[in-house]
């Protein structure tokens, strides 16, 4: 409940179209109501005309009160008029396009409370996908190493559709059945209070319904969970196809998705024949009730306690109480599945930003003087990978760091733009803690070009243009000649309006890297981070890669991440790691020199 409550606080936001709907479901309500009692007099005329002479001859009612008894009276007394000048049939007929008018009138009012509504369903569903998004931007990395890709695409997609499909599709029921059941109740007990005693049976009969949308719920989280799985392993299968046909291990991964399906299917069945249960009990329940209506009110009728016409009038009333009855249990059936979904989507929203701006951020223009980083101490679970390092990098320097994979050199990358926080120790950027900066101000004050290359299946130019406006194309062809990527982008059949792909696929790796270079150069950073930029690239590739990053550090504050030690003999500064420490450091010649770490690593290389 507190989850269903959730979604339509929502609503809110479109508060004017849910009030012009509740406004059309109770217009359509009356008028279906008015429809059936107008039943009543059609009846009479049809069927017992007699009753019409006896009131005539009684003469007019002294006035008109608010109950039954009266307001047919007079409006007996008032057919008995017109039947004094005109026929039955011209009574009937206007009877009967009265009714049909109200009829007419209650599918109208209905159109436009459901036209009315879409525009709630809708916005709902916009702005929880929307809110999805932004919590997955603002989340840190640190989450999504926990977390599944495929199960979070799935959240993303069959989750919320589910929501759309179950739980917002009830929200009309909610607005509207109430209302019709209220209403009806009301007229019925007027109508004849002690043929309404059946009303009483209703609330403990589809009450017993409620065990079902219990199980239901739990049915539908598995369901969910299953799914998400099936997700993550076609991601997987997508990701890694060349290592499994390499592999021959096709056969391992159709076993493993079969079965995972397997699953899902018996969530599935398991779920949809308790939804398809509700449905047909609940009527079967309600028909109960109204055969014990028709047989109590029968015997009244043979009492002389009720006519025919009224009990035929008033059962079909009843019936508007058993079908938005139905159809309200129907839909807290349905939104048991949606708000299963909204349990494994909330983990998302609910899930904790644990890298955040400071209240007051510092503005740091650009840098200065330095960077510091001191008595770093970092760990991703139970074991520090980093233990109390601190170096500085002066502007316009390079520092390099080397190492064995682990050592924590591209920990040190990741933390420097605060896409994970320290433990322990404190990073500076001119003096100025980088937590108490915004974290938007301190990424604007940096370049970075991983290892994988990272592109956006887009053109070259978006690509180049990213996290970027109201740059001239003068200026990206610039730092497309800068990143030595301008003249293969032109060889291309589109130029710089070529699509590459998903991930870029449609270009080579050194062709990817300087496309991510040339993003870098466009961005114009006071401080540039290196993550193994040249590791993954052959000879040739290397070489005009190289290039770019050298004309990209001219004059540049450069953290530089390197498998390659060729890469990194120029930098000012070489700090050789080792188990989350500072082994070694100094230049290229002062390091050979010592004969030690940095020298094995070299000599290992170049025997390679």
């Amino acid at each position: 409940m507190k989850n269903f409550l959730k979604i339509i606080s929502l609503a809110k936001n479109y508060r004017s179209s849910l009030i012009l709907n509740i406004v059309f479901n109770i217009c359509s309500v009356i008028f279906g109501l008015f429809s059936f009692i107008l039943f009543l007099p059609f009846l009479r005329v049809l069927l017992n005309s007699e009753e019409l002479e006896k009131i005539g001859e009684q003469g007019a009612p002294t006035e008109l009160l608010f109950n039954k008894q009266s307001m047919l009276d007079n409006a007996y007394y008032t057919m008995f008029e017109f039947l004094q000048t005109h026929s039955k049939f011209e009574l009937l007929l206007i009877l009967c396009l009265t009714i049909a008018s109200m009829i007419f009138l209650k599918n109208l009012t209905r159109y436009l409370a459901l036209f009315f509504m879409a525009n709630v369903r809708n916005g709902i569903v916009k702005d929880y996908r929307n809110k999805l998004y932004i919590k997955i931007l603002s989340l840190p990395l640190s989450y999504f190493s926990d977390e599944r890709k495929g199960d979070i695409i799935s959240k993303m997609t069959n989750d919320v559709k589910e929501i759309e499909w179950s739980v917002l599709r009830s929200l009309e029921a909610v607005f509207r059945d109430p209302v019709a059941i209220i209403l009806t109740i009301s007229i019925l007990i007027a109508f004849s209070p002690r043929m309404s005693v059946f009303i009483l049976i209703l609330i403990p009969i589809f009450a017993l319904i409620g065990f079902l949308t219990r199980k239901l719920k739990r049915a539908s989280a598995g369901s969910q969970e299953k799914i998400g799985e099936m997700m993550s392993t076609t991601e997987e299968t997508l990701s890694g196809l060349k290592i499994i046909k390499g592999f021959n291990g096709e056969k391992l991964k159709q076993k493993q998705f079969e079965d995972e399906n397997e699953n899902y299917t018996s969530q599935m069945t398991s779920m949809f024949r308790k939804i398809d249960m509700a449905s047909p009990l609940s009527e079967f329940l309600g028909v109960s009730v109204i055969v014990g209506t028709m047989l109590y009110g029968g015997n009244l009728v043979f009492q002389g306690l009720l006519s025919g016409e009224e009990l035929i009038t008033y059962l079909g009333l009843f019936y508007n109480v058993i079908a938005p009855s139905k159809s309200l249990t129907d839909a807290v059936s349905n939104a048991q599945r949606g708000i299963a979904s909204m349990d494994r989507i909330n983990v998302i929203l609910d899930a904790d930003d644990v890298i955040l701006n400071p209240e007051n951020p510092i503005k740091i223009d650009s840098l200065t003087d330095k960077i510091e980083l001191n008595n770093m101490k970092f760990k991703y679970q139970d074991d520090y990978v980093l233990k109390d390092v601190s170096f500085e990098i002066s502007k316009g320097k390079s520092v390099a760091l080397v190492g064995q994979s682990g050592s924590g050199k591209s920990t040190i990358a990741n933390l420097l733009p605060r896409f994970y926080d320290l433990n322990e120790g404190e990073i500076k950027i001119d003096g100025v803690n980088i937590k108490e900066t915004s974290l938007t101000n301190l990424r604007d004050l940096m370049g970075i070009v991983t290892q994988d290359a990272i592109l956006f299946n887009d053109t070259i130019a978006s690509n180049i243009l990213f996290g970027k406006e109201d740059i001239s194309e003068e200026k990206m062809v610039e730092a497309a000649k800068i990143a030595n990527a301008h003249d293969f982008i032109m060889q291309l059949p589109k130029g710089y309006q070529t699509n590459i792909g998903d991930g870029g696929g449609k270009l080579s790796g050194g062709q990817k890297q300087r496309i991510s270079i040339a993003r870098a150069v466009l961005k114009n950073p006071d401080i540039l981070v290196l993550d193994e930029a040249t590791s993954a690239l052959d000879t040739e590739s290397e070489k005009l890669v190289q290039q770019a990053l050298n004309n990209l550090m001219k004059n540049r504050t450069s953290l530089i991440i390197a498998h390659r030690l060729s890469t990194i003999q120029h930098a000012d500064e070489i700090l050789v790691m080792q188990d989350g420490e500072i082994i070694e450091r100094g230049t290229h010649d002062s390091l050979l020199k010592e004969n030690g770490t940095y020298t094995k690593l070299i000599e290992m290389q170049s025997f390679a």
